[in-house]
């Protein structure tokens, strides 16, 4: 009988928290295929996996957030989330070709691996007309943190003519903040991303009023052009000169929503980050809110939200365009590429076939 096989994605060392890490510290290598061993156990088959910025925390030695798991040298790596189905189980609630999620934020990056039922959710595919990727975007972290984000601390009023910027706009939660920013009413949404192709994307497929090109254009005046009235909500998702110019531009008692940092990841620091002292006394001269926020403070809400963005993806006005990365070898270029700047939309891996 020939021996199943396995593979997975190991951390080959720990990089310099203050420095870009090179591709080669990420590896892929073959690996047991897993076994029940005790009742209440699954084994899962990994189809997509979910590749996110903030893992940038988990390849640290020290200096990771308290929501990821920390990886270890020559050891499998764990993402944000995944989506797999049921292949093999001991617990009576499983069964063979369920669609399952964790239930806490760790995906190993693994074909097969074994899991307890209780750390597993059951998920019905007719959610998502069987396109199982949606569970990782629209209806995943991304989606619930853009959701949230928006909703909890934009302070949207609608028919006030409000204008909201958000950088990183073309990736996965800045698609989705800027849709949702217009689906509750605010006047003009302007999008801030890193090539002409993503810009059209934005206007040309969802309909912002306006996208900046930073690597082309003048950041500083195609704000003052596009936002003649100064800016009201801000969705932050890249930090750095980029929000600094952006903030500086902003209104009295607007609100910065404080979603990533991506520019700040390489340089030994935790979020949240120390605020400049110039943009500290913007905020401050201004009366900006920039609260610090994280989606699973809003866990309970997350059935409520669900619901309705199910709702306006079957209405069309809410959608997520995907690059995704074919095999698990390709893992690491995967992530690598999104933290170039590559992708649009969620970038994912898939990993195998339900």
């Amino acid at each position: 009988m020939t021996a199943k096989k396995n593979a997975q994605i190991v951390l080959n060392y720990h990089p310099a928290v203050d420095d870009t890490p090179s591709e080669d510290v990420l590896g892929y290598e073959e690996c047991p295929y897993p076994t029940l061993t005790k009742e209440g156990e699954v084994i899962v088959k990994t189809v997509y996996l979910s590749v996110d910025p903030t893992l940038r925390f988990a390849m640290n030695a020290n200096l990771v957030p308290y929501y990821l798991k920390p990886w270890k040298p020559k050891q499998v790596v764990y993402g944000i989330a995944g989506v797999g189905v049921i292949v093999e189980s001991k617990d009576e609630r499983f069964s063979k070709g369920d669609v399952v999620m964790s239930k806490v934020l760790n995906w190993p990056w693994k074909a097969f691996f074994t899991e307890q039922g209780d750390n597993t959710r059951k998920i019905d595919p007719r959610v998502t007309n069987g396109k199982l990727s949606v569970l990782l975007g629209l209806l995943g972290i991304s989606g619930m943190t853009s959701y949230f984000c928006v909703r909890e601390k934009g302070n949207i009023i609608k028919g006030a003519g409000q204008t909201f910027v958000v950088s990183g706009a073309a990736g996965s939660c800045g698609i989705v903040a800027g849709q949702i920013a217009r689906l509750d009413g605010v006047g003009k949404v302007v999008g801030i991303c890193g090539s002409q192709e993503k810009c059209r994307y934005l206007t040309d497929e969802l309909k912002f009023d306006a996208a900046i090109d930073y690597k082309t254009d003048n950041v500083k005046e195609e704000i003052r052009r596009l936002c003649p009235n100064g800016v009201d909500i801000y969705f932050d998702n890249v930090g750095g000169e980029i929000s600094r110019i952006v903030i500086e531009q902003m209104n009295q008692n607007g609100h910065v929503l404080l979603c990533g940092q991506i520019s700040e990841y390489d340089k030994g620091m935790i979020y949240p980050f120390p605020v400049p002292p110039e943009i500290k006394q913007t905020l401050e001269n201004k009366n900006l809110t920039r609260d610090r926020f994280h989606v699973l403070d809003y866990k309970e809400k997350f059935e409520e939200a669900t619901k309705n963005i199910c709702k306006w993806i079957a209405e069309g006005k809410l959608t997520l365009r995907e690059s995704v990365e074919e095999g698990l070898e390709n893992a690491p270029r995967a992530y690598f590429d999104m933290m170039r700047g590559k992708n649009i939309g969620k970038q994912l891996v898939h990993v195998s076939d339900p």
